[in-house]
């Protein structure tokens, strides 16, 4: 599938989404989010003094989210950056998407959920640490089924041609009254030990999302 780039999305206000209360949320446009991040991150070290050494990780972290959520046409992010013990933050991003139903070439794609994950190929992984996927269908309160995948996936950066090895849950949830966009929701760390913790916080995470 891929993101329709004219005016067929849902406004922020037309959605709502539920992180931890010590997650960071941002406004990602490139006119404010640097000053917004600053301003987070020095509030955030007043309150824990202890983050101080930790301060230059958690602003490039969330400078680097922001840009990359904002390139892929992102309408919404969440950030994680938490230190334990001293140790290096631990990272993740949930972003919503609004994608259409439709390939680059103009091909229609269905919305059904049932459709959608079958569209998708899952991935087996065939010695330790290859990539994997799996794809199938979950029950979101209030929104009903929707198609999700989740793995060990590597990822394109938005504007570069690198890719990155990362846990990535991806939930497909279809725009009521639009019959050709998708939301998505998608939940993905760099952090490959933590994968199973991840995935059942990406999914106490997408099981608040709600239409509004």
């Amino acid at each position: 599938m891929s993101r329709r780039s004219e005016a067929q999305t849902i406004e922020r206000s037309g959605f709502h989404i539920k992180v931890p209360k010590s997650w960071w949320e941002f406004d990602i446009r490139p006119a404010s989010r640097d000053d917004t991040i600053r301003q987070l991150v020095n509030e955030r070290v007043r309150q824990y003094p202890e983050l101080a050494d930790h301060r230059d990780a958690f602003t490039s972290f969330l400078r680097a989210a922001a840009r990359d959520a904002w390139q892929s046409g992102a309408l919404y992010c969440g950030c994680m950056a938490q230190s334990f013990g001293g140790e290096a933050p631990v990272t993740a991003s949930v972003t919503v998407s609004v994608i259409g139903a439709q390939t680059d070439d103009g091909e229609t794609l269905p919305t059904d959920p049932q459709l959608i994950a079958q569209q998708i190929s899952p991935r087996q992984a065939k010695r330790d640490g290859d990539a994997w996927r799996e794809v199938t269908t979950v029950e979101i309160p209030q929104v009903g089924t929707v198609a999700r995948t989740r793995g060990i996936e590597d990822i394109t950066v938005p504007g570069d041609e690198r890719t990155v090895r990362a846990v990535l849950m991806q939930t497909f949830i279809p725009v009521p009254g639009q019959e050709d966009a998708v939301a998505l929701v998608s939940g993905s760390s760099q952090v490959l030990g933590l994968a199973d913790s991840f995935f059942d916080m990406f999914d106490a995470i997408t099981s608040t999302f709600r239409f509004t």
